[in-house]
């Protein structure tokens, strides 16, 4: 017995159920409209903490929920995507999200990243990888997704801090995008006032 066998029981149940029913037509366009990114932690998946079902949002995961260039590569083809294959569907939200009592602060222990470099990494990106504080990290890679040349300019992208102890998350960046600015991105929760 490994400890995935039991993971595969629960998959036989899964493919039992509707699930197919409640899947986005369009794989890049999800249910919810939103694409998050946060950390590989256990403790913060985006399934349970924003109590997202299949299909609801695309969701990508990095050590430290940082928006590093793997993850900027794959943002850039879906907003390629979304922008020759349906121009003129509503474009998600794109949610960073770091918490706290995050591992990847670990990076900033000098003697343990060095350590680390011996793998074969360099020391910038490795420092740069540290979330100590969501409340500095997050509006840095707000930033470095909002003036991504290879991204859209056209997805709105807010920050959010993520508290483990409490599981509250906490706005740190408002949405805004490269093409709208802050002045007119939609909150997560805002509809148009044509839906309203």
């Amino acid at each position: 017995m490994t400890n995935f066998d039991k993971l595969l029981e629960n998959n036989k149940r899964f493919a039992a159920t509707d699930f197919s029913e409640h899947l986005p037509e369009i794989p890049f366009i999800p249910n919810q409209q939103v694409y998050v990114l946060t950390c590989i932690d256990p403790r913060v998946d985006p399934a349970a903490t924003l109590g997202l079902r299949l299909g609801d949002a695309i969701v990508a995961r990095t050590v430290g929920g940082r928006a590093n260039q793997s993850f900027l590569d794959d943002l850039a083809w879906i907003s390629y995507l979304h922008e020759t294959v349906t121009p003129d569907a509503d474009w998600f939200e794109l949610a960073v999200i770091h918490h706290t009592d995050c591992g990847s602060a670990l990076m900033a222990d000098d003697k343990l990243r060095r350590g680390f470099l011996q793998r074969g990494f360099e020391e910038t990106p490795l420092r740069g990888t540290a979330v100590t504080d969501p409340a500095v990290t997050v509006p840095i890679d707000v930033d470095r997704i909002v003036h991504s040349p290879s991204v859209s300019g056209r997805i709105r992208v807010s920050g959010y801090s993520y508290d483990t102890a409490t599981g509250r998350l906490t706005l740190v960046t408002p949405p805004r995008s490269r093409d709208q600015g802050p002045a007119t991105a939609l909150r997560l929760s805002e509809k148009p006032r044509s839906e309203r």
